[in-house]
């Protein structure tokens, strides 16, 4: 009876799943260009995926402050915990697949009063009022196991797995925009320090000036009005310091926000801008290779896969469900008795579920799925399109940023130059303050562009970097990866 038993369950367990009314899985046609530049040549380059953050980035202060980041960020830790809720969710649906065997022992005493016709006929007056009984029971069971004829069971736990998946990704693909995201703040920081730096020198330079200027006025060789341009000059440096200096302080708290606490005291010593490129060049390869290596596109494409299989739980449930309950033990009067063949008892049978009338529930459902699939197809374009966005901007600002911080070098050369003759020019009396005050102007605000497009120029190496799958190398170092089911 045991196997009879056993062999219907494994019978059963064949069946299930015998239909999937899910749509087949397709990925959207690509809505871009098949290159982003027909006329690039790889040679010399390197492939973003084959690196990792480590790899790219030469600052050791940074190196570390992303590390410190990895380890502390709190959104990265919530993104970790959702891969966690979202496993456990798919092994919840992904158990429903196979029926629950339960075993059960039980021991009942009852008693039944015997009165009326039936005491009497037991033997009139001097039989006994009631009946005392035990009953012992061990048996092993499947309670209501659903034979997945249509499909149902199974596409919810495709569905709750592509949610685990696409969780998964997601933790990468914030992993990345974390890395993006203190390099830049970090870019930043180290442009501050520098503007500063800047303003700083250039205050006492023209504090240096402005006692100059005094001096003249007071031994009556000029007018009150360079002196008051000088003045106007150094106000306008101070001015500068201040912001920087504010700026920056708000760009440490923004870092420390990052890392996940305080920024650690002892790091190594910085570099400065011009002396943070690598001198790597990203090979950006084909747009259609971007599909297997952004975990914001995988993570879009689970998505769209889950709500596909949502559509086939909604689809089956227009048809019947059908349950199977069964159990097999020994069950017996006397506990002496209770594994023997005549204690042998064995139950099965299946129950049938048929809709008829739900006011319209199972076409709102169905229509709700199918609504579903449609938004998480226009998000997989939209994340796409946006991925193919990030890295023709990334390759534009490559090669423009590079010749406007090469022109801007030259162009600060040149103001340099101009400031310096500007000054002798003031000291000797062939000019007025004037000109001083337009070169010494025009200089400063060619070192300030200088130092902000240099910033600009490493955050987009980086931005590129992060658009092509670099760095996902390192993830699996860094990030806590539950093993796929």
């Amino acid at each position: 009876m045991t196997r009879k038993f056993l062999s219907t369950a494994a019978m059963a367990l064949a069946l299930s799943g015998c239909i999937n009314m899910a749509p087949d899985h397709e990925r959207p046609a690509l809505t871009t260009s098949p290159a982003y530049d027909p006329d690039y040549r790889p040679d010399g380059m390197t492939i973003a995926s084959r690196l990792g953050w480590r790899d790219f980035v030469t600052d050791p202060r940074l190196e570390e402050l992303i590390a410190t980041a990895i380890r502390n960020n709190r959104d990265l830790v919530a993104a970790t915990a959702r891969i966690e809720q979202a496993r456990a969710q798919y092994r919840i649906d992904d158990s429903r697949r196979l029926p629950n065997v339960v075993a059960d022992a039980s021991a009942t005493r009852s008693r039944t009063p015997l009165t009326g016709i039936a005491g009497a006929a037991a033997g009139g007056e001097n039989a006994p009022s009631s009946i005392t009984q035990n009953q012992f029971q061990v048996g092993v069971g499947v309670s209501s196991f659903e034979l997945d004829f249509w499909g149902r069971v199974a596409n919810l736990s495709d569905a709750s797995r592509a949610q685990y998946l696409a969780s998964v990704a997601n933790q990468r693909a914030f992993y990345l925009s974390l890395i993006a995201d203190v390099s830049s703040t970090y870019f930043q920081l180290i442009e501050a320090e520098e503007q500063i730096a800047l303003a700083d020198a250039t205050a006492k330079s023209r504090q240096d000036g402005l006692e100059i200027a005094k001096l003249r006025l007071d031994a009556g060789v000029t007018s009150a009005l360079p002196y008051r341009q000088a003045e106007s000059l150094l106000t306008q440096a101070r001015q500068q310091l201040a912001s920087q200096q504010l700026g920056a302080a708000q760009l440490r708290n923004q870092l420390s926000v990052l890392v996940g606490g305080r920024i650690p005291d002892q790091l190594p010593q910085r570099m400065t801008l011009a002396a943070q490129d690598n001198g790597i060049r990203l090979d950006p390869g084909l747009p259609s290779d971007l599909m297997l290596l952004r975990p914001d596109i995988i993570a879009a494409e689970e998505q769209l896969r889950s709500a596909r299989a949502n559509i086939g739980a909604a689809r089956a449930a227009f048809f019947p469900s059908i349950s199977l309950t069964g159990n097999s033990g020994f069950v017996s009067n006397e506990l002496d008795n209770l594994f023997t063949d005549g204690g042998l008892s064995w139950s099965f049978g299946p129950s049938i579920n048929l809709p008829i009338f739900d006011w319209g529930q199972r076409e709102a459902n169905l229509d709700l799925a199918k609504a579903r699939e449609v938004e998480q197809v226009a998000n997989y374009d939209l994340t796409v399109q946006n991925a193919f966005r990030e890295v023709s901007d990334a390759l534009a600002g490559r090669r423009w940023l590079a010749q406007q911080v090469d022109t801007l070098i030259a162009g600060v050369a040149a103001q340099q130059k101009i400031a310096d003759i500007a000054r002798l020019r003031y000291r000797e009396g062939v000019a007025d303050y004037l000109e001083v005050l337009d070169a010494e102007r025009n200089l400063f605000t060619a070192q300030q562009n200088l130092l902000t497009t240099r910033r600009a120029y490493l955050q987009n190496q980086t931005t590129l970097f992060i658009a092509l799958g670099g760095g996902l190398q390192s993830a699996q170092e860094d990030l806590v990866s539950p093993a796929e089911d």
